[in-house]
């Protein structure tokens, strides 16, 4: 299969042709008017119907392929402020299938997952903290707009993306509050080329022997020590910052100077030592991809 730009001009050529069916059309078909390869035709039509795009339908002894109801084409970068607003709308109103079609249709509109996150996710979900501390929603209101939220990003981390072996992170957050933020992070690392272990939540791990168990985690997915090692730590505690901190700088000792350390926070004056102290997620993704090509250079 094709990648990349051409993939994207298929989708397109797809959708035109789809939107203007009302019975479908058969796989051999759309081979044929699109003068693609029957055999390579199927491959796509499989891979977007995964990606909920289109949709088949059996009539008679006829497989007919349709596009999916609701399906909309946006332009980016200018329809991202609409779909930040669309999306928190429907968030609010619990509308989980508008939801999940919305980010469906920003990623068949080639959007890319890490504007995405910045420009839509993450404010929704500091949308959602703030109606909680205003008490316009109850925790399990909020517990329920999370976890739409974290499916919403489930949905573009599924997309298939081709990494790269020297561009290694590990992502956490030291609190519950920081938990979907490290979430939207780590898809937008994994969306552009990097290796990625999310850990979450990891404010239960917080004892004396971190360290080690960050160690032992590194000779397990890092065992060759291939290219560079990003750990990126979210955080809104200075007790957090520091903590995790210093279990990351004890490891750097002991694994090399490829391992970096990342921090995310809103804390203006942060103590802990960091190769990098980041207020948003785009900061932190611009740095580690200098850090990378400086190391490939």
């Amino acid at each position: 299969m094709a990648r990349g730009y051409e993939t994207v001009e298929i989708k397109q050529k797809l959708v035109d042709l789809l939107r203007n069916s009302k019975t479908g059309f058969s796989g051999v078909e759309i081979s044929e008017k699109l003068g693609i390869n029957r055999v390579t035709m199927t491959k796509y039509l499989n891979v977007f119907a995964a990606e909920g795009l289109i949709r088949q339908k059996n009539i008679g002894n006829v497989n007919l392929w349709f596009i999916e109801e609701g399906t909309e084409q946006f332009r980016f970068p200018d329809d991202y402020f609409k779909v930040k607003n669309t999306f928190l709308e429907n968030l609010v109103e619990g509308s989980e299938q508008q939801v999940f079609r919305l980010i469906r249709n920003c990623n068949h509109s080639n959007a890319q997952t890490s504007k995405i996150m910045t420009d839509i996710i993450i404010p929704a979900v500091e949308s959602v903290q703030e109606l909680f501390r205003q008490g316009k929603i109850g925790k399990s209101e909020e517990k329920h707009l999370n976890k739409i939220i974290s499916n919403s990003i489930q949905i573009l981390n599924l997309t298939p993306t081709e990494t790269i072996p020297e561009k290694n992170a590990i992502v956490l957050s030291t609190d519950s509050k920081n938990a979907l933020h490290a979430e939207a992070a780590s898809a937008s690392f994994h969306s552009e080329g990097w290796q990625v272990s999310s850990l979450g939540d990891m404010s239960d791990a917080i004892d004396v022997l971190l360290d080690l168990d960050l160690e032992k985690l590194l000779g397990k997915i890092w065992k060759q020590k291939t290219g560079i090692m990003i750990i990126v730590v979210f955080s809104e505690t200075q007790e957090g910052l520091k903590f995790f901190s210093e279990a990351v700088n004890s490891v750097k000792g002991k694994v090399g100077k490829n391992l970096y350390l990342v921090l995310c926070t809103k804390i203006k004056t942060p103590t802990a030592k960091a190769d990098l102290v980041a207020e948003n997620l785009e900061t932190a993704l611009q740095w580690s991809q200098t850090i990378f090509e400086r190391s490939v250079a």
